[in-house]
């Protein structure tokens, strides 16, 4: 969703005047953050439409009826919408959108937003006539002249973040270096564990401070956790952060967290040196994101299972030699596309008014 709601905002200056449409799936979580985002789109909408990777035989019989129905659904909106062109970011509830844009000649477009393309994107893919990239390196995986690198789209509220502000907001000390902490919206209940057994260890530093977003499904538990150890005044805990975590990123000088697409475009932007956790138990996407960042110097790789005995060594060796860590920044910047939402925006606007 947040890609495609900070290439919706690029639209607003690239395109003055465009209208916007959503289609999101039925029962799904979008129309809270469209709500939040502050983007206008004139129709929304939503259309069935089911998993058909790593799930059972009888779901996957359930999904195409779904994507079936969700497609003759689609087929209406965009009789009666009449869009010029399509964006879409990945997931199985773009392939009913998808069927009926190609089935009625609409030109449409994938943002990729990690390195290696998952099943969804490969087969739609099919159905569009371009695919935007983060990183010149996805472009293997797709026809010569498909794609076009844009970088990661940045939503405003991210990119107008600063270090000034950041400090004032969490109540941070400016002489402390700033560890964040997070593992996405619902939590990484590993890496949340893993800090706070180290906890005690780390908030006695006379030098750090944390800033830990632990994910929704384990607040309670890790807020009673933290709790029995007393007073902690620079450790900071917090359940979710929606707009507030571009500065987290801005008052951040190391992050630990998983592997998501985010990190491509989020990281580099700010400079920040990562220490990253793939999630073990999913598609090797998130490994693949953080081999890249690695490979150009900007991030540590761990292994989830070896976080128990690694992780404080990892973090007070990174936190003590600055040189390195400056150079980590310098190696997470090089990296930043900062106008990646308007690329991608402007590689949409040409598709619409068929130039692209």
């Amino acid at each position: 969703m947040y890609p495609a709601l900070a290439i919706a905002e690029a639209i607003e200056n690239v395109q003055p005047g465009a209208k916007l449409a959503f289609v999101g799936s039925v029962g799904g979580f979008e129309r809270p953050l469209i709500a939040e985002s502050g983007v206008t789109f004139e129709r929304q909408s939503e259309v069935y439409a089911g998993p058909l990777h790593g799930v059972s035989p009888l779901r996957i019989l359930l999904s195409l009826a779904q994507i079936a129905l969700g497609t003759l659904q689609s087929i209406v909106l965009i009789l009666t919408w009449r869009p010029q062109a399509l964006l879409l970011t990945g997931g199985w509830v773009g392939l009913p959108v998808a069927l009926a844009a190609w089935l009625l000649r609409v030109p449409g477009m994938i943002y990729l937003p990690d390195i290696e393309p998952g099943l969804a994107i490969q087969v739609l893919r099919r159905l569009v006539r371009r695919v935007a990239i983060t990183a010149p390196e996805s472009a293997q995986y797709f026809p010569p002249g498909q794609t076009v690198v844009t970088g990661y789209p940045l939503r405003r509220d991210v990119m107008h973040a600063n270090r000034a502000d950041a400090q004032a907001f969490f109540g941070l000390e400016t002489a402390r270096k700033t560890l964040l902490v997070f593992g996405g919206s619902r939590g990484a209940r590993t890496i949340n564990n893993a800090l706070l057994d180290i906890l005690p260890t780390l908030a006695a530093r006379p030098d750090l401070q944390i800033i830990h977003v632990t994910g929704t499904l384990d607040w309670d538990e890790i807020d009673a956790r933290r709790k029995t150890m007393g007073e902690l005044p620079h450790y900071h805990a917090y359940p979710y952060l929606h707009r507030e975590m571009g500065l987290a990123f801005a008052a951040a000088d190391l992050v630990l967290s998983r592997a998501g697409a985010s990190i491509l475009g989020e990281f580099p932007f700010f400079g920040l040196p990562a220490i990253l956790v793939p999630y073990p138990y999913a598609w090797r996407y998130q490994k693949v994101n953080a081999d890249f960042l690695a490979a150009h110097g900007a991030a540590v790789v761990m292994n989830d299972a070896d976080m128990g005995r690694d992780l404080l060594c990892t973090i007070e060796t990174l936190l003590d030699d600055l040189p390195r860590l400056a150079e980590m920044q310098a190696q997470a910047r090089a990296l930043a596309q900062p106008e990646g939402a308007r690329r991608a925006a402007e590689a949409l606007v040409r598709l619409a008014t068929g130039e692209g």
